[in-house]
This record gives structure tokens, sequence and C-alpha cells, in this order.
């Protein structure tokens, strides 16, 4: 049975990298993971005044991501960091009664420049690591694609030889993790 994943796309383009990046995983990996993504173009501002009423399309997000065995981020970096649309949706997430706690959870980036948002994901992991998110991210396992443009084509498929296989590696990883995690969390 494949593992439910919500990929959160970590940005509002209709022509991001990362949405074509989560197209393509979802598409070859589909007897492994059932991966649904989620936007998050329309997700309300997150204010501390709003958290006790949250607007339908906040708790349409929150739900749908609640409604998953496990979480995929897919990062673009926005001038070294994480965009703001993507803030405000963790933000929204920090008030969900731990809707990602302890969750499986794995996060993949690419863009255009050479280092694939690194830096974007290393804000990621700062602010996940906060007590109200703190999903079981896996670790050792990132994936950062640099001079994505070069690696997929027009149909947004992969054509880096090396790209596929690290990234079959990575959901094999994954899945081994997420196996682990949910027997030690029944164990409980």
């Amino acid at each position: 049975m494949a593992i439910k994943v919500k990929a959160i796309i970590g940005s509002n383009s209709p022509t991001s990298y990362n949405l074509k990046l989560v197209e393509y995983l979802r598409k070859k990996y589909a007897d492994k993971l059932e991966i649904t993504p989620v936007f998050i173009n329309n997700v309300d501002m997150f204010s501390v005044e709003r958290e006790n009423n949250q607007p339908e399309d906040v708790k349409d997000f929150l739900d749908n991501v609640r409604d998953s065995d496990a979480v995929l981020f897919a990062v673009p970096e926005y001038n070294f960091s994480i965009p703001g649309v993507l803030k405000n949706a963790v933000d929204w997430l920090s008030r969900s009664n731990f809707a990602i706690k302890d969750k499986p959870a794995f996060i993949i980036g690419s863009s255009m420049g050479v280092l694939g948002s690194v830096r974007a994901q290393i804000h990621l992991r700062e602010i996940l690591s906060n007590p109200m998110l703190s999903p079981a991210l896996l670790p050792n396992n990132e994936v950062y694609i640099g001079s994505v443009h070069e690696k997929m084509d027009e149909n947004g498929q992969l054509t880096d030889q090396a790209t596929i296989d690290f990234l079959d590696n990575v959901v094999n990883n994954f899945i081994a993790f997420y196996s682990k995690t949910k027997a030690l969390a029944e164990a409980k």
C-alpha cells in the first residue's frame, strides 16, 4: 500500500520547477507514494488575531495536510531563504494543534542556481524544529537540485541520470524511514 504523502508546494508560481519536480515524483513513484500536491497560494495571511477564528481556506489547508501519512516540502529559494508564502503556511501549521508533529517528512528543492535551494532548506529545517511543528524529518538525505532547468525537459521529466538515481535512493530511504518511524510510534 502506498504511503499517503501531502506535498506542500512552497511557491505560488504556476511554472514552479518544484511543482514540476513533485509531479515527476508523483508519477514515477506512484506504486510507493500517493503524492498529492497541496497549494498554498490562497492561504490567508497569519495573524494572532485570527488564530482562533481561522478562515475557511486555512482550515481546508490544515485539514488537507493533517489527512496524510507523511509530508513532503518542495522548497524554492528566494533571496537566500524560503518564500513568504511558505513561511505563512508554516506559521499556520504551528497553530494547528500539532498537525505535523512527529509526522514523517522530507524536503526537496530545486532552483536554476547551482545550489538548488540549500539556504532555503537550512532555514526551513530550523523553522520546523519548533516544538509546535516538529515533524520527523528524514535525516541525511538532502535533495538540492541545482541548475534544474538543465536537468528537466519541457514536459517536466528529469533527464539527468545522476539526479534520477539520487531521487530513487532518497525515496527508498524515506520509505524505510517511514516504516521505522511508524513502527516506533505503534510500539509506544
